[in-house]
């Protein structure tokens, strides 16, 4: 009786394990990315609006009590950190996709001993990333800053920012691996909670930290990093929590860990690329500051800015992007072109939504939306209005190039999503802001935005093309 008792319990936890593992091969499209993707959504959004709320208690920061344009310096620096803070997150987010990748490929075609490996190698990966932005930290802050021109205020507040944020990374480095693994399984609430948590923990600690509120010594701008890291921190320790107690098809285990170099080369044959693109993108960010800086100081406030407020329209769709990828790799390995073609097509409506609404706000209301950055400086304003009416016009095609590059990574092609992000950001934004800043100041160099996006919609018609013509229309159609 026993022994017929332990047989039904098996199959029982079986069949719970089976209906979870199938939820992305059999659930109705809409639904499903519903499902998946509307978690990863709204965390996206807390995220965004912590990145806002950071750079507001920022850009009020009076040093001494007797410097107005301490704010813009405040600006300026996060502005001059954020380079080198994209780069750490690209290197996390592309570990992160690597790994997403390979996990929900095998749990579709059933290889639970690649599961198991993909989830240790992935850890064990992030934690050297962290050590690596850990020296970067320590020793090369200043030079960094310094190099994109950074002096005076901008340039104190600018290396204490990034030294806390690039020491204290083990927190956000665990944080996106462990979150990748509940999303790798479909439990993406629990990635929304743990996402939320870090956001909201920043967010109340940023006043607290950087104005020295509570008893609290006044840290200023390293308030608002020490705030970051804080809830990257506690982020990462309730995703590992999850993934021990509510996430059962992976199994975390370091002991006796050795790293697997197939399984590596796996996770960084679709994260290298994501990398890659990522710190690109870095790169056009370090140049920009270096060619506005030499126009003027307070252009790079309103690049930082501009950042911060595209991330409101920019974060649901990289939250979409993130419920995407195990639902087309899921399926690509259950061979189910129906419900792969259906995902792609759902995802860039709904993408072309949010990329319409930061639209319609940056060319109606760009200056409501700078006054929420009130610095005390009108510099501001004057030059800002008229750059996010002007960068507005690349929200229209941004979401077809965002959403493209998600289908190239979730297939294996992330090579192609690398080529589309060095022609935009490296061999036509940049070129195109230099040329454009000699021949008119401030005045042109914002249309480099709208032109590169441009370049970058026509490159991915041609390779959305070719990855139907060469993958998807060859996939069976397994009901």
């Amino acid at each position: 009786m026993g022994e017929k008792t332990e047989k039904i319990s098996e199959i029982t936890d079986n069949d719970e394990t089976m209906i979870q593992e199938n939820k992305m091969g059999i659930l109705p499209i809409n639904k499903l990315i519903i499902n998946i993707g509307l978690p990863m959504i709204l965390s996206m959004l807390v995220q965004a609006f912590y990145n806002i709320v950071d750079s507001i208690f920022v850009a009020r920061i009076q040093d001494t009590g007797t410097s107005v344009s301490a704010g813009t310096s405040a600006l300026i620096a996060v502005g001059m950190a954020f380079p080198f803070q994209m780069l750490l997150i690209a290197v996390g987010t592309g570990t992160g996709v690597g790994v997403n990748s390979l996990l929900s490929k095998a749990l579709g075609e059933k290889d639970y001993t690649t599961v198991k490996k993909a989830a240790n190698n992935g850890i064990f990966l992030s934690l050297m990333s962290a050590g690596v932005f850990f020296v970067i930290g320590c020793f090369f802050s200043e030079i960094l800053i310094r190099s994109q021109g950074g002096e005076g205020l901008a340039l104190e507040y600018g290396t204490q920012y990034l030294s806390i944020i690039c020491m204290c990374s083990p927190g956000i480095f665990l944080q996106f691996i462990f979150e990748r693994l509940l999303q790798s399984t479909g439990r993406t609430i629990y990635s929304m909670i743990t996402q939320m948590t870090g956001a909201l923990i920043n967010i109340i600690l940023d006043p607290i930290m950087i104005f020295g509120l509570f008893g609290m010594p006044k840290l200023n701008v390293a308030g608002a990093a020490v705030a970051t890291v804080t809830g990257q921190i506690i982020a990462a320790m309730l995703a590992l929590y999850f993934n021990l107690k509510k996430n059962p098809e992976i199994k975390i285990n370091m002991r006796n860990f050795k790293p697997d170099s197939y399984v590596i080369r796996r996770i960084y044959a679709v994260g290298i690329p994501t990398i890659i693109m990522q710190s690109i993108g870095s790169v056009m960010t370090y140049c920009m500051n270096k060619i506005l800086v030499s126009l003027n100081d307070a252009a790079v406030a309103v690049f930082t800015v501009y950042f911060k407020l595209q991330s409101l329209f920019f974060m649901p769709l990289f939250g979409l992007n993130n419920g995407l990828i195990p639902i087309l790799a899921y399926n690509y390995g259950a061979q189910k072109k129906s419900r792969m073609i259906k995902a792609i097509k759902i995802c860039m409506l709904y993408a072309f939504c949010f990329a319409f609404i930061g639209f319609t706000l940056f060319r109606i209301v760009p200056d409501k939306l700078l006054l929420i950055f009130d610095t005390g400086d009108s510099s501001l304003l004057t030059y800002g209005v008229p750059a996010l009416r002007i960068i507005a016009w690349h929200y229209l095609l941004a979401w077809f190039c965002i959403i493209g590059g998600t289908v190239y990574q979730s297939l294996g092609n992330g090579i192609y999503s690398l080529i589309v992000s060095v022609a935009r950001q490296l061999v036509v934004l940049v070129p195109v802001a230099f040329i454009l800043a000699k021949i008119g100041g401030l005045g042109l160099i914002w249309w480099c935005f709208p032109i590169a996006e441009l370049i970058s919609f026509l490159m991915n018609l041609f390779f959305m093309y070719k990855i139907n013509k060469d993958i998807i229309s060859k996939v069976a159609d397994n009901k």
